[in-house]
């Protein structure tokens, strides 16, 4: 690595990032150029422009990628109901994909020798963002300081900043009573007051949804349009996909809707405790999952099903770029030609609630489900046969264990 002359760093202006920032150049005698990205954390993103010039750094990519992040990455995902463990919307996960391609673009444009990032080595995303860059570039050299410097302490870490006249905000000077990582689909949380699984997380952690005890005490009551497996529009009103993510997210908040308190398992082999808020992804899986209910063939659903929890699990362990998601994803977007149509929904103190849902590619036939005169669609007489056949090898196996 004694080689490198430039290198392209994930950039937040944050403390740690600027402290990665000036360890590299002191480090490797490189040149960095930084990139930021706004996936609609919710922060003013101005401020890293200024610390990056106050480190000296000429070439600053600052860029808004928000709809590309929601179109690209977040909505296929959607199209597959991806949940990791159960319960977990992927939010960091699908955006670490993201990033790293802009760092891989950034670093040719410019000759880069190398990429750098600020994930931990205890983490997912040091795993994430690195499996992505070889994907995308075999050749390219990354940097990962946290697993390479000798910092063993914040208090360590504040010297370094202070010696080399980085500012040090007076919130920063003491450990963090947790860490958050945020984006225009999630929050999480992690570490220090969430480190013991057993104790509750205090209502301060939670800062994207109201508590539900404090929702409102009236329902609110919201339609989604659908076309070829994405939402296009809310109460009929069409919208961008990063628009329409910000609306639902709107709506989650208000109605404290959204939150998991999860220990999950890392790919790198431990079990960690998050909390995490995904307001409008929570709607958004509801709806998408009633929209596939009146559209979408059994086989097709379960086949789907099936596979959901092996997608979820490659974005969860930063395989986005490998073949078998890409395989998968086909089979997804293939199986969305026609999920499209309207869904409504009932949002009550942290609860979603289908209350209704239409489509001109309905599958759902009241001639074949309804109690009354079904006039013919259905003869009664042919299930007597189907249970039959389905019966003949447990009708076998049942004889031949009575013999026993």
């Amino acid at each position: 690595m004694a080689d490198i002359k430039k290198v392209v760093l994930s950039y937040s202006g944050g403390l740690d990032t600027s402290i990665i920032l000036k360890w590299l150049k002191e480090t490797y005698g490189c040149e960095v150029v930084t990139f930021t990205a706004d996936l609609g954390q919710g922060e003013e993103l101005e401020p890293a422009r200024r610390n990056a010039e106050r480190l000296g750094i000429k070439d600053i990519y600052i860029e808004d990628v928000r709809e590309e992040f929601v179109r690209d990455f977040v909505f296929p995902m959607f199209r597959m109901n991806a949940v990791y463990e159960g319960v977990y919307l992927l939010g960091t996960s699908i955006a670490r994909p993201l990033i790293t391609k802009r760092l891989i673009e950034i670093a040719e444009e410019t000759g880069a020798d190398a990429i750098a990032h600020g994930a931990t080595g205890k983490g997912n995303d040091q795993v994430r963002f690195e499996l992505s860059a070889y994907a995308l570039n075999p050749d390219i050299k990354v940097i990962a300081p946290w697993r390479e410097w000798d910092f063993k302490s914040r208090s360590d870490l504040v010297a370094f900043a202070e010696q080399h006249q980085i500012v040090v905000p007076k919130d920063k000077r003491g450990e963090a009573p947790f860490s958050v990582d945020a984006n225009l689909l999630h929050s999480s949380s992690e570490g220090k007051v969430l480190e013991d699984p057993n104790v509750e997380a205090p209502e301060h952690v939670y800062q994207r949804t109201v508590s539900p005890e404090d929702a409102p005490d009236t329902p609110t009551i919201i339609e989604i349009g659908f076309e070829k497996g994405d939402p296009v529009s809310i109460n009929g009103e069409a919208m961008s996909p990063a628009t329409l993510l910000t609306a639902l997210n709107a709506y989650g908040r208000d109605n404290g809707i959204g939150r998991l308190d999860l220990v999950e398992n890392r790919f790198v082999g431990m079990k960690n405790r998050g909390v995490y808020e995904t307001p409008g992804g929570t709607i958004l899986l509801t709806a998408h999952r009633a929209m596939e209910s009146l559209t979408l063939d059994r086989g097709a659903a379960h086949l789907k099903d099936d596979l959901m929890p092996r997608y979820a699990e490659l974005i969860y362990n930063g395989f986005w770029f490998s073949p078998e998601r890409e395989m998968i994803q086909a089979m997804a977007d293939k199986s969305q030609e026609k999920v499209g149509g309207t869904v409504r929904l009932k949002l009550y103190k942290g609860n979603v609630d289908v209350i209704g849902r239409a489509s001109p590619h309905s599958l759902y036939s009241e001639e074949l489900v309804t109690f009354e005169d079904d006039r013919g669609a259905y003869d009664q007489k042919d299930a007597a046969g189907f249970i039959r056949l389905n019966a003949l090898r447990l009708r076998t196996l049942a004889a031949r264990d009575r013999r026993g």
